[in-house]
């Protein structure tokens, strides 16, 4: 019998039953992913969370809607939601403080977390984030969109990755399995309907909220990415003060898979550092 990686720990995070990764010791890093079909924290950190390990304790949760995590009946899904289930997290485990990384739709997770709750929050990484105000891509808008099927994976998978080496087959019928599991589709095409530059908008903190973070902030961006335009990593960072941005060239949506070690040495070296 085959063991998913996808499951690991369960517990309740503000009511609701929440599956999470938690590996290796030292100082808290919380880990969220992103909202791409078939998404889970795994599929998204599976290169991040060992490397990190070697220096942090590492909390990697399905967010409520997503992955292996409950999807309660007639629950809505939105930042407040969101940010009081990860701040449920924290509080489940015993955590008063930690650093957070977050993808796309998780960097503006993060922001949201920062901004309400400052003093849970160390150190902040934004990875082709959401969270500032932007005119709604092409890329995401299918993203959000995306309907089952192997080829319109495969579609996205184009999207997301400016490589074509790392968009096999494989990997898209993966994604493609994974977005088809019972109740994945149903919670994921509740979550964006069209048009979807509302649920952009909605996830956008206000400016004056963003420049008044005090944290230290790691902005990284993908020169190519078509999902999350560039000019969001220049947005933030000139309005964080403590900001400081990594552009990756020949590289997509994905950093921390197409640019895995290059990725996970800066994010270790920045948490790491004073």
């Amino acid at each position: 019998m085959s063991v998913n990686p996808e499951i690991a720990h369960s517990i309740q995070a503000a009511g609701i039953l929440t599956n999470y990764h938690d590996v290796g010791s030292g100082e808290p890093v919380l880990l969220i992913h992103g909202s791409g079909p078939g998404v889970s924290a795994w599929a998204n950190w599976r290169l991040t969370m060992p490397s990190l390990a070697e220096a942090f304790r590492v909390i990697a949760p399905d967010m409520a809607g997503f992955g292996f995590s409950e999807r309660p009946e007639n629950y809505t899904y939105n930042m407040d939601n969101w940010v009081t289930q990860a701040l449920g997290l924290l509080d489940a485990l015993g955590i008063q403080r930690a650093s957070v990384v977050g993808n796309s739709f998780g960097g503006a997770l993060a922001l949201a977390l920062a901004i309400r709750h400052p003093d849970r929050v160390n150190k902040l990484v934004l990875m082709g984030s959401v969270g500032v105000p932007f005119t709604i891509t092409e890329g995401l808008d299918r993203v959000w969109g995306y309907q089952p099927s192997l080829e319109a994976m495969k579609a996205l998978l184009d999207i997301f990755a400016y490589s074509r080496e790392l968009v096999n087959d494989e990997l898209a019928n993966l994604r493609y399995q994974a977005s088809i599991r019972p109740g994945f589709q149903e919670s994921f095409s509740a979550m964006f309907p069209a048009p979807r530059q509302r649920w952009v908008d909605a996830m956008a903190s206000k400016l004056e909220d963003i420049r008044a973070l005090p944290h230290q902030t790691l902005i990284i961006h993908g020169r190519e990415d078509q999902v999350i335009p560039l000019q969001n990593a220049y947005d933030l960072l000139g309005l964080i003060q403590r900001a400081e941005l990594h552009v990756f060239g020949q590289c997509g949506h994905w950093t921390q898979i197409e640019y895995a070690p290059a990725f996970n040495m800066l994010v270790k070296h920045f948490l790491l550092r004073e």
